[in-house]
């Protein structure tokens, strides 16, 4: 099998993006397609670091916000918290533990169909271009932490 980012290459060149292929977006992406926890930028630069050793901070930073603006990955604003990134680009939603802050993927059944359509008015006269839900909870670990604490 190919590394992922081989097929992010062609993936960009499929889809016309005006977006260069670097080195450093090549193992961004194959660093940020290997983590399931939705890193933020500096635990992605700490694993980056060790590969390219005179990368920066900033161009980690600046590449993330490239790749999420042409859609690639996913950057994560949970309110309160610094930025993350997902690499999933399926539809789906994210759930924040209360106790630990871990952050996971969950797939709610009303996101088979997502509706961003209106009844005339009740907008305010915005055009809707996307939302965002955020869930929160006790993640599994903290509840079996929790019930020992009682």
């Amino acid at each position: 099998m190919l590394p992922i980012y081989i097929f992010l290459t062609k993936q960009v060149l499929y889809m016309k993006l005006p977006l260069r292929m670097t080195p450093q977006r090549e193992i961004i992406l194959n660093e940020l397609s290997k983590n399931k926890m939705h890193p933020t930028a500096d635990e992605l630069y700490d694993r980056i670091k060790k590969k390219l050793p005179h990368i920066s901070l900033a161009t980690v930073y600046r590449n993330l916000e490239t790749l999420s603006e042409t859609g690639l990955i996913t950057k994560l604003e949970v309110t309160g918290r610094q930025k993350r990134f997902d690499w999933n680009k399926e539809p789906h939603s994210h759930i924040t533990c209360t106790e630990c802050n871990k952050l996971d993927d969950i797939f709610p059944p009303a996101l088979s169909t997502p509706s961003l359509d209106f009844a005339p008015g009740d907008n305010k006269g915005y055009k809707v271009i996307g939302h965002r839900i955020e869930y929160f909870g006790i993640c599994p670990a903290c509840q079996e932490k929790l019930s020992k604490k009682e």
